[in-house]
Protein backbone atom coordinates (compact mmCIF):
# COMPACT_ATOMS: atom_id res chain seq x y z
CA UNK A 1 0.00 0.00 0.00
CA UNK A 2 1.48 3.30 -0.91
CA UNK A 3 1.37 6.00 2.06
CA UNK A 4 -1.48 8.24 2.43
CA UNK A 5 -3.13 10.77 3.82
CA UNK A 6 -5.16 8.82 5.93
CA UNK A 7 -3.79 8.10 9.61
CA UNK A 8 -6.47 5.32 10.96
CA UNK A 9 -7.73 3.73 7.82
CA UNK A 10 -10.75 2.24 10.17
CA UNK A 11 -12.23 5.96 10.64
CA UNK A 12 -11.84 6.23 7.00
CA UNK A 13 -13.97 3.07 6.72
CA UNK A 14 -16.55 4.31 9.32
CA UNK A 15 -17.04 7.54 7.21
CA UNK A 16 -17.80 5.23 3.73
CA UNK A 17 -20.34 3.40 5.57
CA UNK A 18 -22.08 6.49 6.99
CA UNK A 19 -22.00 7.61 3.61
CA UNK A 20 -23.23 4.36 2.34
CA UNK A 21 -25.77 4.45 5.37
CA UNK A 22 -26.86 7.41 4.02
CA UNK A 23 -27.83 6.51 0.04
CA UNK A 24 -31.33 6.84 -0.52
CA UNK A 25 -33.33 3.08 -0.67
CA UNK A 26 -30.31 1.56 1.18
CA UNK A 27 -31.14 -1.03 3.62
CA UNK A 28 -29.34 -3.55 5.99
CA UNK A 29 -30.68 -6.27 3.65
CA UNK A 30 -28.95 -5.32 0.65
CA UNK A 31 -25.81 -4.50 2.64
CA UNK A 32 -26.21 -8.21 4.48
CA UNK A 33 -26.55 -9.46 0.47
CA UNK A 34 -23.38 -7.41 -0.59
CA UNK A 35 -21.06 -8.59 2.00
CA UNK A 36 -21.88 -11.97 1.10
CA UNK A 37 -21.54 -11.33 -2.18
CA UNK A 38 -18.02 -9.87 -1.53
CA UNK A 39 -16.72 -12.53 1.25
CA UNK A 40 -17.93 -15.24 -1.68
CA UNK A 41 -16.84 -14.02 -5.23
CA UNK A 42 -14.97 -11.08 -4.10
CA UNK A 43 -15.28 -7.10 -4.79
CA UNK A 44 -15.86 -7.21 -8.72
CA UNK A 45 -18.96 -9.76 -8.17
CA UNK A 46 -20.46 -7.47 -5.81
CA UNK A 47 -20.49 -4.39 -7.88
CA UNK A 48 -21.93 -6.45 -10.50
CA UNK A 49 -24.62 -7.61 -8.11
CA UNK A 50 -25.16 -4.46 -7.89
CA UNK A 51 -26.10 -3.65 -10.60
CA UNK A 52 -27.74 -6.46 -11.31
CA UNK A 53 -30.02 -6.39 -8.32
CA UNK A 54 -30.09 -2.89 -7.32
CA UNK A 55 -29.38 -0.50 -9.91
CA UNK A 56 -30.81 2.01 -7.38
CA UNK A 57 -28.21 1.73 -5.39
CA UNK A 58 -25.06 0.82 -7.68
CA UNK A 59 -24.34 3.91 -8.90
CA UNK A 60 -24.29 5.97 -5.52
CA UNK A 61 -22.43 3.28 -3.74
CA UNK A 62 -19.77 3.24 -6.55
CA UNK A 63 -19.63 6.82 -6.78
CA UNK A 64 -18.85 6.82 -2.82
CA UNK A 65 -16.39 3.44 -3.14
CA UNK A 66 -14.59 5.19 -5.99
CA UNK A 67 -12.65 7.77 -4.31
CA UNK A 68 -11.82 5.84 -1.21
CA UNK A 69 -10.35 3.42 -3.03
CA UNK A 70 -8.20 5.88 -5.35
CA UNK A 71 -7.03 7.27 -1.55
CA UNK A 72 -6.07 4.36 -0.96
CA UNK A 73 -4.12 3.12 -3.82
CA UNK A 74 -2.98 6.56 -5.44
CA UNK A 75 -0.15 5.33 -7.48
CA UNK A 76 -2.50 2.11 -8.71
CA UNK A 77 -5.78 3.53 -9.76
CA UNK A 78 -6.04 5.39 -12.76
CA UNK A 79 -8.82 8.37 -12.21
CA UNK A 80 -11.79 6.33 -13.84
CA UNK A 81 -15.25 6.72 -12.94
CA UNK A 82 -15.75 3.21 -13.01
CA UNK A 83 -15.43 0.89 -10.50
CA UNK A 84 -15.25 -2.44 -12.39
CA UNK A 85 -12.70 -1.26 -14.08
CA UNK A 86 -11.24 -0.17 -10.81
CA UNK A 87 -11.50 -3.67 -8.93
CA UNK A 88 -9.90 -5.36 -12.19
CA UNK A 89 -6.83 -3.28 -11.76
CA UNK A 90 -6.60 -4.43 -8.37
CA UNK A 91 -7.19 -7.82 -9.07
CA UNK A 92 -3.60 -7.74 -10.49
CA UNK A 93 -2.19 -7.57 -7.16
CA UNK A 94 -3.83 -10.64 -4.94
CA UNK A 95 -2.48 -8.42 -1.52
CA UNK A 96 -4.13 -5.09 -2.78
CA UNK A 97 -7.54 -7.14 -4.00
CA UNK A 98 -7.53 -8.64 -0.30
CA UNK A 99 -6.94 -5.56 1.32
CA UNK A 100 -9.44 -3.89 -0.63
CA UNK A 101 -11.99 -6.66 0.16
CA UNK A 102 -11.13 -6.28 3.96
CA UNK A 103 -11.88 -2.09 3.65
CA UNK A 104 -14.98 -2.60 2.31
CA UNK A 105 -16.25 -5.43 4.36
CA UNK A 106 -15.20 -2.99 7.30
CA UNK A 107 -17.09 -0.01 5.24
CA UNK A 108 -19.94 -1.85 4.93
CA UNK A 109 -20.36 -3.13 8.29
CA UNK A 110 -20.34 0.05 9.34
CA UNK A 111 -22.99 0.97 7.14
CA UNK A 112 -24.65 -1.48 8.74
CA UNK A 113 -24.74 -0.24 12.07
CA UNK A 114 -25.10 2.99 11.05
CA UNK A 115 -28.18 2.28 9.35
CA UNK A 116 -29.18 0.21 12.65
CA UNK A 117 -28.28 3.43 14.80
CA UNK A 118 -31.05 5.60 12.48
CA UNK A 119 -33.53 2.68 12.70
CA UNK A 120 -33.15 1.86 9.33
CA UNK A 121 -32.21 -1.81 10.59
CA UNK A 122 -34.78 -4.86 9.59
CA UNK A 123 -32.90 -7.46 10.51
Amino acid sequence: MAETQMTNLDIQCAELGREIAQISDMEEKIINAALTVLEEQGPYAMFLYLQARHSNIAAPMSSKTLPFLQRIFPDRLDKTDDILQVLKELSNDLDDLLFARDLLRTALSYARYHLKAKGGGTS
